[in-house]
Order: C-alpha cells, then sequence, then structure tokens
C-alpha cells in the first residue's frame, strides 16, 4: 500500500519553491545593490567613457558577466545608477518634509536643502557621478537633467519663489538661487579630499557636518529671517 506524507510534510514541501523563490529574488536584489553601488563609485571617480564593466566587477570581486546578466551594457549600467541614486535623494528629501506639518517655504526648502547636503555628505559619489558629465556636454548630461533634475528643480523653484514672497529670501532669479544652494550644499563632497588635506579635518566628521550646516542656515536663510 502506498504511504501518503502527513499534512505537515506536504505544507513543508509546499512552501518550499516559494521560500526558494524568495531567496533567490532577495539574492539578485543584493547582487543588483552591489553592482550599482560599485558602478557609482567607478563612474564618479573615472567618468562614463573610462569607466569598464572589467573593472566595476574587479570592485566586488565578480565576473564580469554576472554585471552584464543584469545590466546587458555600460550605458545601461549607467542609466541604472542614475536612477538608483536619484531616486534615493527623493527619499531622503521625502522623509525629512514628513510629518513636519504646515510650514512655511522656507521651512520647506532649508528641510530639502539640509536633505540633500546630507545625502551629499554620506555619499560624495552622488556629486561626483553628475560632475563628470558637466565636465563636457553630452546626451547623458541632457537625459540626466530631463529625466531627473528639471523635476527636482520643478518642486524646488515654487517653493524658493514662495519663500521670497515671503521676503524670507534675496529677491534673485530662483534658478540662480537653487544653484547657489548647490555648490554650498556640495563642498564638503565636492572638496573633501583637499579639504581634509588642508585642514586635518574630516569632512564626514558629525560635529563638522553640524556646524557646516548650522553656518548655512545663517549665512542664506538667517539673515533675512532677522530683518
Amino acid at each position: 500500500m502506498a504511504s501518503h506524507p502527513l499534512p505537515e510534510a506536504r505544507d513543508i514541501r509546499a512552501r518550499r519553491p516559494v521560500e526558494l523563490k524568495r531567496t533567490e529574488q532577495l539574492r539578485a536584489q543584493e547582487t543588483r545593490s552591489a553592482i550599482l553601488n560599485a558602478a557609482l563609485t567607478e563612474f564618479s571617480s573615472k567618468g562614463f567613457e573610462a569607466a569598464s564593466i572589467r573593472s566595476i566587477a574587479d570592485r566586488i570581486g565578480m565576473q564580469h558577466p554576472l554585471v552584464t546578466y543584469h545590466f546587458r551594457s555600460k550605458e545601461t549600467l549607467w542609466q541604472a545608477v542614475a536612477e538608483y541614486v536619484f531616486e534615493r535623494v527623493r527619499q531622503e528629501r521625502d522623509a525629512s518634509l514628513s510629518g513636519f506639518g504646515p510650514a512655511s517655504a522656507v521651512d520647506r526648502l532649508k528641510l530639502a536643502y539640509r536633505a540633500l547636503f546630507r545625502f551629499t555628505v554620506a555619499f560624495p559619489e552622488f556629486h561626483r557621478f553628475i560632475l563628470q558629465e558637466s565636465l563636457g556636454s553630452s546626451s547623458r548630461l541632457q537625459w540626466l537633467a530631463d529625466a531627473f533634475l528639471k523635476p527636482l528643480i520643478g518642486w524646488l523653484l515654487p517653493q524658493i519663489r514662495a519663500a521670497q514672497e515671503e521676503h524670507a529670501l534675496p529677491n534673485v532669479e530662483p534658478i540662480v538661487f537653487h544653484y547657489m544652494l548647490i555648490s554650498l550644499t556640495s563642498t564638503l563632497s565636492g572638496f573633501g579630499p583637499e579639504f581634509s588635506a588642508t585642514s586635518n579635518l574630516s569632512p564626514s566628521d558629525p560635529a563638522l557636518v553640524e556646524e557646516y550646516w548650522r553656518t548655512v542656515e545663517q549665512l542664506v536663510f538667517g539673515a533675512f529671517a532677522s530683518r
């Protein structure tokens, strides 16, 4: 007589394919994240043209065909890196603003630019990744502008105009004000190595980071607030 498995055994066997699929999905996600982080470092330090799939794979001890399995070309990988980092920037901004409640336009701006500042300090490769494309005119720079920079700026400019109407900011062209803030928020990440070489200080030191942002708030936002 054929034996029949117990209900518990059938349940375990039924769960195994699901658990195996979840494990494989998790492993694939971890592999993709490792590739994206290695690619961000590669592109930010070398630029698109000098970067290579093989060097990206070497950074994480991976065979380069596995990289092309997940990202079929260097161009595809570069675009995936851009999507990856800008999504993280958006999440940082939204997390900073969530739960804050009703606020003035200038308060929203301070939160948004502070979130960007903290992100660039934690991930200086982000600023350098964009800077590599800004060193020359390329189709990639225009793609970045259309896909990510313009939508981000499109949210910020109305906030800047509203703050100007509240007499909380100088009456300068909003896009000029934005790039002034971008310069200030990227100082520690952009000049990090030079900063360390000339001062023996770490641009990622939490106390220094807090002091730097307090100074930005006082210089940019505080002058008009005190009037």
